[in-house]
């Protein structure tokens, strides 16, 4: 449902140009003792490191015990972080400024980073060392990275959730004219187009089923399951549930079609909302070539929110 393709943050290629010279050749270290990270967790900290580290296997250490609920696999952290070469010490990247991000703690996430951060609790910092052969080098393209350099992650770690495996709540009756949804044993949802009946021209949000959570809000990362299907064909272009694997995105920040940014926001984590969105609040006059959407065409969503933060 984006609009264009975002890389993942703690993935993103780097530019060359951020980076620090190289100091001349030290001994490094395979520890972190030699890495000292100061200042208030939920402020951007300074990290020095005084010798080069590198690691074989990824390590961490937590700076500063959070007293908040423990991280635990499954769950969504949100967090802060800075990214640092250990052989340099300089700085990557940081998300202090450009906000926070959200980082499901299942194994299809980067695993070194998830396995530190399992057990710790909300209001920690963590310093993790992360191997070369662990690949977060290769995955952030940089010429200025080598192959070889340990990786230093720093993290604030804000809040924890659990999603939920499905919409959950009271059932809403919907206005008449619209999709009907029928859902499976297991929440997925089957979407059928009402014959005869013209396409709205203006953005429809129904609520079918009303959660009891927290409202979405601007700016938070959601998880969510859905099916999308075209108005005129009743076709599905795009499903979570086909993988089985609910979607994160960013809401509220233009990162997803309009229909979605002004449809989800507002509502409460698990509800289950049905979304029928005209061209204007989808892709536009250009559609979706690689999904099968025109530019006159006309979706509709089933979107259950299951956690955001």
């Amino acid at each position: 449902m984006r609009r264009f393709l975002l890389p993942f943050l703690l993935v993103a290629v780097l530019a060359a140009g951020a980076l620090a010279s190289a100091p001349a050749a030290v001994a490094a270290t395979a520890d972190l003792t030699t890495v000292t990270v100061t200042g208030t967790v939920g402020e951007k900290p300074t990290v020095a490191v005084t010798k080069p580290v590198a690691v074989k296997q990824t390590k961490s250490q937590t700076v500063t015990k959070g007293t908040g609920v423990k991280a635990v696999k499954g769950s969504t952290v949100t967090l802060d972080y800075v990214f640092v070469n250990g052989r340099t010490g300089a700085e990557l990247e940081t998300s202090y400024g450009a906000g926070s991000v959200s980082l499901p703690l299942d194994e299809k996430t980067q695993p070194a980073i998830v396995d530190s951060l399992i057990g710790e609790r909300v209001g920690s910092r963590v310093v993790i060392a992360i191997a070369p052969a662990d690949g977060m080098a290769k995955a952030l393209k940089s010429d200025a990275i080598k192959k070889t350099d340990t990786l230093l992650f720093v993290a604030d770690i804000k809040s924890t959730s659990v999603p939920l495996k499905r919409a959950t709540g009271a059932a809403v009756t919907p206005v008449d004219g619209l999709p009907t949804v029928t859902l499976a044993k297991n929440g997925a949802p089957t979407i059928a187009i009402p014959k005869k009946v013209d396409a709205p021209t203006t953005l429809v949000v129904q609520p079918l089923i009303t959660g009891t959570g927290p409202v979405v809000q601007a700016g938070q990362t959601i998880t969510v399951h859905y099916t999308g299907v075209v108005w005129d064909t009743g076709k599905v272009f795009d499903s979570s549930w086909k993988s089985g694997t609910p979607a994160q995105f960013a809401i509220g920040t233009g990162n997803v079609i309009a229909g979605w940014d002004e449809g989800l926001v507002g509502q409460t984590v698990g509800s289950q909302v049905l979304l029928v969105v005209p061209p204007d609040k989808g892709y536009g006059a250009a559609g979706q070539s690689n999904a099968g959407i025109k530019g006159t065409d006309t979706l509709v969503f089933v979107v259950d929110i299951l956690a955001a933060a």
